[in-house]
This record gives C-alpha cells, structure tokens and sequence, in this order.
C-alpha cells in the first residue's frame, strides 16, 4: 500500500472532467446545516438540477397546492363515525320526601310569617340562627350588629360586595422647628422638656448630630424622639457618645431609622454607663440587628435597673426571654422600694412621680 504523502494530487485534478469537478467543489462546500441564523442558501448545497420554469408567481402557486390538496384522498377512520349513542342516557334522580314524622311545624303565625318574608329579611334570620355558610362575613356582622331594623338590603343570594373605601385625611406634618429647637437645646431652655422630630424626614444628618452634641450638656430635655427621620449609624454613634454623658434624659426613641447592627451595638453598649433612662425605643430599623446585637441587648437589661419600657421585637426566644424578665425585674422594683424616685410610664411619655 503506497504512502498517501506519495499521490501527486494535480495530476489527478487534470484527469476529472468538468461534471466531476463541479461535484467535488459541491461536496467540498463548507455548510452550517444547525445555524438557525444563516439564510437557507447558505445551510445546505443547491441541489436543484432543474432550470427556472419562470418568474414567481405567488397566486398560481397557491392554486397549484391547493389543487393538490383537493385531489389527495382523506384517510379512512379506523372507526367510521355512525351518528349511534351508546350508554344509558341521564336520568335526574327525584329528590326524597321528608317523611312526615320528621317534618318540622311551625305554628301557623310562624308559617305565615316566613312565607312573606323578603330575601333581605330571611338573610338577617339566617344570620341570627348562626347560619353564617348562606352569606358574607360583611352580611353576618351587619344583621348581628343591629337591632329593630333590618340591616341587609340583598338577599342571600347576593353577590359579595366590597366594603366602601375609607378616606382619612393625612396626617399633618411635624409642626416642629429644627434650628429653633436645637438653639433652645443649646441654650439649655427649661422650658423645653420634650423634644419631638418624629417624621421629619428632611433633617441633615449633621444637625442631628449637633443636637445629640447639645444634648450632652443639657439638663432638662426630659424626652427626646428621632423616629423615622432617616438617621444612619453617625447619629447613633453620636447618640451613644450622649447616653454617656448625659443625665437628665429619660426617654429615647429611635425607631424606624436605618441605624444598623454597628451602630445599635455603640448606643447599647453606652448604656452601661447610663442610669436615668428609663424608656428605650429602637425597633423597625432597615436591617435586621442580628443575634449578636440582640445577646447584648439582654445582657445590657439584665445588668441595668433603671429601665422599665423597652420597644424592640426580638427574633430569638433566648434574648426575648431574658430581656422580659430584667424589665419585671425593674419595674417590680420600682414598686417595692418607696424611698427610691418611681417613674409611671403612660403611652409614650415617661412621667415621674415620688412614692
């Protein structure tokens, strides 16, 4: 067997006549029949020896195949449709009598009664008898809540409506004075004993941390609410930097905010050397706080005793456990040493009082 490396491949070229070249250039065409992107010519070789018969003409083409659609023959069912039912046909079964002795009967004043009785007043017997499955919740509720009067003016067979959409007014903005107010916490007014920017939502983060700042030095600001004033972890930090130092403060709120685990870590951990507050707020941040946050948060209670109101909801029964048992603690305390200040606390305002 000779060496393919050996065969002089011009020398066969020259001996092919044109028919065979022009298979061999077909054969040797590179195509991509799997590529749905390339046009059809360029998928597969043209295989059509025929010449045009013509230009195109779309309409004799439709004509054409809808006349070899005619003239092919339909194939036979397997089973030739007769038009004959089979099976019994349905019959509706007769609802069954009640017996008579187990038929119920009214007095004849009741019988009457029911006879003319209206839909909208057979739907409020319904619901007083407590059958509640033959109508709406909104229709049971209506016919159980009055009386004298016929409270549905549908049937039972009513369709279920929506109750009427409510329209209460928005609420009106905070009516405080940020620059005023942080003058007057600077100035240490003892006026000022309530310090309320709940809602504000246009406060710059540096004034709120001037305001943390002033409040170092005050000592009359008896309650102070930042809630939902978009305050980040500067402001918490601030904050803690304040529960050191300060002493008048009693009540802090800080909910709604977008204080996160590091931050809310600091303002925990600078209540170890605070001992007037005695109202704490700091649920609904944007995050999650986290077990660790939550574990500190209970040992913090645990190891303070001037705390009696604590707002978080906490994600682990361990620290929930033990931070409802430091706040027992607390307030039983509270109550069992007269000699020591009390604090009552009534909605979210910490007033103090002396026993």
């Amino acid at each position: 067997m000779s060496d393919p490396r050996d065969i002089d491949e011009d020398a066969i070229l020259k001996g092919l006549s044109a028919a065979e070249l022009d298979q061999l250039e077909s054969e040797l065409q590179e195509m991509d029949p799997e590529n749905a992107m390339l046009p059809a010519g360029f998928r597969q070789r043209d295989q059509t020896k025929k010449g045009p018969t013509g230009a195109y003409d779309r309409d004799a083409l439709q004509q054409h195949l809808e006349k070899q659609a005619l003239e092919h023959e339909d194939r036979e069912d397997l089973v030739p449709f007769t038009g004959q039912k089979k099976g019994k046909s349905f019959v509706p079964k007769k609802e069954a009598e009640i017996p008579g002795h187990e038929q119920v009967m009214l007095e004849p004043e009741l019988e009457e009664a029911l006879k003319n009785a209206s839909d909208a007043e057979m739907c409020d017997i319904a619901a007083i008898l407590g059958m509640y499955t033959l109508m709406s919740n909104k229709q049971y509720y209506d016919a159980l809540g009055t009386t004298g009067t016929i409270a549905n003016t549908e049937g039972i067979n009513s369709v279920v409506k929506p109750d009427p959409f409510k329209i209460f007014p928005d609420e009106l903005p905070n009516p405080t004075n940020v620059e005023e107010t942080l003058e007057r916490i600077h100035n240490n007014d003892s006026s000022l004993t309530e310090v309320n920017l709940n809602n504000i939502k246009d406060i710059p983060i540096p004034t709120l941390k001037e305001i943390f700042e002033a409040m170092k030095g005050n000592s009359f600001v008896e309650s102070l609410s930042i809630a939902a004033t978009r305050s980040n972890d500067p402001v918490a930090y601030a904050c803690a930097e304040m529960l050191q130092e300060n002493t008048s403060l009693q009540s802090l709120n800080v909910e709604s905010n977008f204080i996160t685990s590091d931050g809310m870590m600091a303002v925990v951990k600078a209540m170890a050397s605070n001992a007037t507050l005695v109202e704490l707020k700091i649920d609904n941040q944007r995050q999650k706080l986290g077990d660790s946050v939550e574990m500190e948060i209970a040992a913090m209670l645990e190891n303070n005793s001037s705390i009696l109101k604590f707002g978080y909801h906490f994600t682990q029964q361990g620290p929930r456990a033990r931070a409802a048992m430091a706040i027992t603690r607390n307030n039983d305390m509270s109550e069992r040493n007269p000699s020591r200040c009390l604090w009552k606390v009534l909605g979210v305002k910490v007033v103090p009082f002396w026993g």
